[in-house]
């Protein structure tokens, strides 16, 4: 069985993103060829393609490229996929409890906003009424 190298163009286009976005990810570590021939063309095969997919999905869960950089290789060690969804499900926790403080810090800012408002009005209405 032939494993299927493709370059960076065709890759890039199978994947469905840029060849930008490509050596972008390369230069972060999370993708490489799996073989540079010595005219510095670089090959890409199914199992690049499958990281490029996973890194796609992971970016859909709301996952930034640096928390993506860090389970990524857990899908690849672990064939099972255990452990790179419990390292998901973790981050996804903190996100959800950032999500929720964020929350609650916006709805103490609009209580004060409104406090504020209904005190503003209160004294301009105070004021254009002894006029």
């Amino acid at each position: 069985m032939t494993i299927e190298k493709l370059k960076i163009g065709e890759f890039a286009k199978r994947a469905g993103v840029t060849p930008r976005t490509v050596r972008y990810y390369e230069s972060l570590g999370l993708l490489g060829p799996s073989e540079r021939e010595g005219t510095g063309f670089r090959y890409y095969t199914e199992v690049e393609l499958a990281k490029i997919q996973k890194i796609n999905v992971l970016k859909e869960l709301g996952l930034s490229l640096e928390e993506i950089s860090t389970v990524i290789p857990l899908y690849f060690e672990d064939p099972t996929g255990v452990r790179g969804k419990q390292r998901v499900l973790e981050i996804l926790r903190l996100h959800l409890q950032e999500t929720e403080d964020k929350i609650g810090a916006l709805q103490q800012f609009r209580s004060e906003l409104k406090t504020n408002i209904d005190r503003i009005q209160q004294w301009l209405d105070e004021r254009t009424q002894a006029m």
